[in-house]
């Protein structure tokens, strides 16, 4: 069986290695001329670790990433809104969560693809997927590149995925109404005391910061923005400045000490959930399937579940394709869907502009009970996999 991945993401790259440890020939194309970068840093909760596990990589994950015990919200006069125990959130799905630089994740996902003998062909951009009848589909490339290969998976993310232009008609993201900036701050000395995450809200503005050690540091500062204008009138570090040079430390602190070349700005936008992934051949996975916004905390972990269960459907149906997509869609779309409207919601109030909601909003946070919020965290992302205390899943 040939199978072509579109895209190297986390997504691709992971799937490639789920596909190559059971012996399948797997190509993959990107449409960069080299490996990308983009994004800070990402947390790798429990649901992402056990994918990891089962590759036989998170002991490499770990060694490069960080243990955050806490997650922290406040108010950004600094005033306590609550704060979420991670260490029970592992202990309820039984495995850690993990900080990490997204290069270092990316470093140890395409070292175990080259130990695998998989190479990814940089500079082959996907420009259409056409039906080349057989139930097959012809992908063709700029460079003139034209190929059938017995399965396709579109892992070529959310901004213009051409697998999912073939597969649903339409590839068009939408643009949430807000914007962030990301970016890495590493020092000789300590940044902060402890290993918790902290999310700080303001009106119509977030300022996130995640620590990988305690002088090692990824953030994200985001506004509201009800158009995009990507119109350079300062430089990414003079736009922090302007909206945040009010806000107490550690958030101006991290701002003064960012360098600039490793910030970048993003106007974010996600997809509407749909309901079939698949067309002949072709599949959807990862953000070309669904594609959360960064206030879901879960975009790459739900693309590596996506992996994991695909690979599954296709190990358990290696003669009848269609199947293994239809119960793999089956099993994935009301999950994905739901991260995506709760993320949606969250951001909708992250970035609400009126002051009286966000008072209303702050204080509601202050009385929420967290023990509770971690066992709903735990089931919901729990869901569909064998880990904590929920069933097995079955490929039948």
């Amino acid at each position: 069986m040939d199978i072509a991945i579109l895209g190297a993401g986390i997504c691709g790259v992971t799937t490639a290695i789920a596909l190559a440890q059971r012996g399948y020939p797997v190509s993959i194309y990107e449409r960069r001329v080299e490996p990308s970068h983009i994004g800070a840093g990402i947390v790798l909760w429990p649901n992402a670790s056990f994918v990891l596990n089962e590759l036989g990589i998170l002991p490499d994950i770990a060694a490069v990433s960080g243990r955050p015990e806490t997650m922290r919200r406040l108010a950004h006069g600094g005033e306590i809104l609550g704060c979420l125990d991670i260490t029970k959130l592992d202990e309820y799905m039984g495995f850690p969560s993990y900080s990490i630089l997204r290069r270092d994740l990316y470093a140890v996902l395409l070292y175990e693809l080259e130990r695998l003998d998989v190479e990814v062909q940089y500079q082959h951009e996907a420009t259409a997927i056409t039906s080349a009848g057989g139930g097959k589909a012809c992908i063709h490339f700029q460079n003139g590149l034209q190929i059938q290969p017995d399965l396709v998976i579109g892992a070529d993310g959310r901004m213009r995925s051409i697998a999912r232009q073939f597969v649903h008609g339409v590839n068009t993201p939408v643009y949430q109404g807000f914007i962030n900036w990301i970016g890495i701050l590493e020092n000789k000395i300590d940044i902060i005391d402890e290993m918790s995450v902290s999310d700080i809200w303001g009106v119509g503005k977030r300022f996130g910061i995640v620590p990988v050690s305690k002088n090692k540091i990824y953030w994200a500062g985001g506004i509201a923005q009800e158009t995009i204008d990507k119109t350079k009138k300062s430089s990414f570090k003079e736009e922090l400045i302007s909206e945040f040079s009010t806000w107490p430390g550690p958030v101006s602190d991290i701002i003064q000490q960012a360098d600039e070349r490793l910030i970048n700005k993003i106007f974010v936008h996600d997809h509407d959930p749909i309901a079939d992934w698949h067309r002949g051949n072709v599949i959807l996975i990862g953000d070309s399937a669904h594609a959360p916004l960064p206030t879901s905390g879960q975009g790459a972990c739900q693309a590596m579940e996506d992996a994991w269960h695909l690979v599954k459907f296709i190990e358990q149906y290696p003669d009848a394709p269609q199947t293994a997509f239809k119960k793999f869609t089956r099993l994935r779309r009301d999950k994905t869907a739901s991260i995506t409207y709760a993320a949606r919601n969250f951001a909708r109030s992250l970035f609400n502009q009126d002051k009286i909601f966000c008072q209303q909003r702050n204080e509601q946070s202050k009385q929420a009970d967290f023990a509770i919020a971690v066992q709903g965290m735990a089931k919901a992302w729990g869901q569909g996999l064998p880990i904590g205390g929920w069933s097995r899943m079955r490929y039948d």
